[in-house]
């Protein structure tokens, strides 16, 4: 009998996991609370064994030609001259820019298009209840179907709803690390550099290219405040009006196209639970671990998903797969999870004296390899090869 997967959440790893397992023979269902697949998003990096998971996807080189273009980092000042450059990476891990810079909606529209033969999706549904009776689970939607699964994986985000029903004991821990991301349009001054501006008060504005001919956004700030990301948009849009009023550079820019431009307000946090399944329930990708602000998310739903699918494979051992699934990934999230408050703050300074240290720090810097640039490394290139993908066989 073939096996039935239904899967929670429909943007990155939700329809990889999709795409593994139907490669294994089971059947899939993607439930997805959105009325579409989300085109939207901001600029997203896939490094290391998330790249060679794209790669034994048939999906790398897709993926390289989607890309946007962006040719690296520029820290500006309040002039917009630059006080240091720090070129894209040119193999899998390396740059603060990675070799493979893409839109996170294209990177979804990508897999979709890939599992959309082999997976039934159904857009504007979720689940509302569930019962796991042990040799398999009931699944009860919101608008009343009830399905029939052998495992139910919640693939969500860092605030997810339904990972409740599954596992409620999650640990959220707030950064403090305030984002809002724009698209806004693109002005001839515009170009395929990422460029960062801070200003005192721990407070930047960036700007990064797409390949849509618009320009991302990003007012990313400090903030001991919690809930600004519970907050309704009018609310949010004067906490940033009021946030960075006296910020120059581009911020100005951005501010304006506030009353026009998307926009979506992230509260950073990191996720952390005892476990990541029960009985034949899991969850997968930031519902299970959101690692915060450094570019490691994309990567760890695309090796948790080929994790998760490679140890189900064709077993009818569930939970214990599960079990290997979760030890698998444990020490490569731990790491990635490392996020230390002085790394925040360093790239966020405070004080004016403090901005002035980090400006004469980087235009010092030079290259990746000094001090502060060590730093920026760190930071914008996470461990993303520290894991050793398993060769699972396909028996499909």
């Amino acid at each position: 009998m073939t096996r039935h997967a239904l899967i929670s959440g429909a943007s990155i790893a939700g329809p990889a996991l999709a795409h593994q397992l139907a490669a294994r023979g089971w059947r899939t269902t993607v439930v997805e609370r959105a009325p579409r697949l989300r085109d939207e998003g901001q600029n997203i990096d896939v490094r290391g064994a998330g790249r060679e998971v794209l790669r034994r996807m048939g999906l790398e080189d897709a993926a390289l030609a989607a890309g946007t273009g962006e040719v690296g980092l520029r820290f500006v000042d309040d002039d917009g001259a630059a006080v240091a450059e720090f070129p894209a990476g040119q193999g899998d891990t390396a740059g603060g820019t990675a070799e493979m810079e893409i839109l996170r909606g294209e990177l979804s529209r990508l897999i979709h298009e890939r599992t959309q033969d082999t997976t039934a999706y159904r857009f504007g549904e979720q689940i509302r209840d569930l019962d796991d009776h042990g040799d398999g689970v009931t699944v009860r939607l919101a608008g009343g179907e009830e399905i029939e699964a052998d495992l139910v994986v919640v693939a969500e985000g860092t605030r997810s709803r339904t990972r409740d029903l599954v596992l409620p004991d999650a640990e959220v821990t707030e950064l403090g690390l305030q984002i809002a991301y724009l698209t806004i349009p693109r002005t001839a001054d515009d170009d395929r550099w990422w460029r960062w501006h801070s200003a005192p008060g721990s407070r930047s504005t960036s700007l990064r290219p797409d390949n849509r001919g618009t320009t991302r956004a990003m007012l990313a700030f400090l903030a001991d405040v919690r809930g600004l990301g519970e907050l309704d948009r009018d609310a949010q849009v004067t906490v940033l009006r009021r946030t960075y009023a006296d910020v120059g550079w581009e911020a100005p820019r951005v501010l304006a196209a506030l009353d026009d431009a998307s926009m979506y307000f992230d509260a950073v946090a990191q996720i952390r639970l005892p476990r990541w399944s029960t009985g034949r329930t899991a969850v997968l990708g930031d519902a299970a671990w959101a690692t915060g602000p450094f570019g490691t998310g994309t990567t760890l739903a695309l090796v948790g998903a080929y994790i998760l699918a490679g140890e189900l494979g064709d077993t009818t051992d569930v939970t214990t797969a599960l079990a290997r699934y979760e030890q698998r990934m444990r020490p490569f999230v731990a790491q990635a999870q490392d996020v230390k408050p002085a790394a925040l703050r360093a790239m966020n300074p405070r004080s004016a004296a403090g901005l002035a240290v980090q400006r004469r720090v980087l235009g010092l810097a030079g290259s990746l390899s000094s001090v502060f640039g060590g730093l920026v490394e760190k930071l914008a290139s996470p461990p993303a090869d520290a894991v050793e993908l398993p060769d699972y066989r396909l028996t499909a």
